[in-house]
């Protein structure tokens, strides 16, 4: 599976979402208040979460091959509540994980959470990072009351495919009837995904969305790559983009919780 985005794209561009979520975090009048996409989560929780996440992943790397996440005492230490001390913290906690991608580079092995589409490498650590603070920083900045701004382009597109071969890959049996599901990002690019016993499985549509020999989706959605990606996160409705065929599946998909 090649990537949309390379891997100096990517270490650039999850520092620039770090700065974005840092100066949302900065404009909250208050770090106590509900993450209305995450309502079990104040904003501090929610910088927490992304600090020691970064930090585990940071020594993950580092680590290398392994067959379990480091212990979280090497990573886990508390967000300071400060204003500025919390924010020297996060930028500390993403410099962690790009120094430690950095040295490995996009193709060393280490221990991840996914399979079978996504490698076990840094590189792909390095691409779900962007999105998880991508999408982070979209909870942040509704938590702060600032306005929410659209995923960059460039961010979303390389968001959408993260999530169908990182997220929705699997092996484990889909319990409901077999079907496709067609996602078409109005940026101009498509992906299917197909659901059976054998599991979950994407590829990519060629332009258009035609596919030589596949049949027709049981559901489709269309919207741009920020919208399909917000949406596949849970943040906004599936009404919100435009969809066809039976949308049942999508909330099956969404409440599935295939063992690993």
């Amino acid at each position: 599976m090649d990537t949309i985005l390379d891997f100096p794209a990517l270490l650039r561009l999850i520092g620039e979402r770090s700065d974005a979520f840092r100066a949302a975090v900065a404009a909250a009048p208050d770090l106590d208040a509900q993450v209305p996409t995450c309502p079990e989560w104040t904003l501090f929780d929610l910088a927490q979460h992304i600090g020691e996440g970064r930090r585990r992943w940071a020594a993950t790397v580092a680590a290398g091959p392994a067959d379990a996440p480091p212990p979280a005492s090497v990573w886990e230490g508390g967000a300071p509540r400060g204003r500025e001390e919390l924010s020297q913290w996060l930028a500390e906690s993403t410099r962690l994980l790009l120094d430690a991608l950095g040295q490995a580079g996009p193709d060393r092995g280490c221990w991840t959470w996914w399979g079978p589409q996504s490698p076990p490498t840094s590189g792909a650590v390095a691409r779900h990072q962007l999105q998880q603070l991508a999408v982070h920083t979209y909870d942040a900045q509704l938590a702060a009351g600032t306005g929410a701004t659209a995923l960059p382009e460039e961010v979303a597109l390389d968001g959408v495919e993260d999530f169908l071969f990182t997220c929705c890959a699997t092996t484990a049996p889909w319990p409901h009837e077999p079907c496709v599901v067609d996602y078409h990002a109005g940026e101009g690019r498509s992906w299917r995904l197909a659901l059976s016993a054998a599991g979950a499985h994407t590829t990519r549509l060629p332009a258009g969305g035609a596919q030589a020999g596949a049949g027709a989706a049981a559901f489709s959605a269309l919207g741009t790559a920020g919208q399909l990606v917000l949406a596949l996160y849970g943040r906004i409705p599936v009404s919100d983009l435009k969809v066809e065929g039976d949308v049942r599946i999508f909330e099956q998909l969404a409440a599935w919780e295939p063992e690993v």
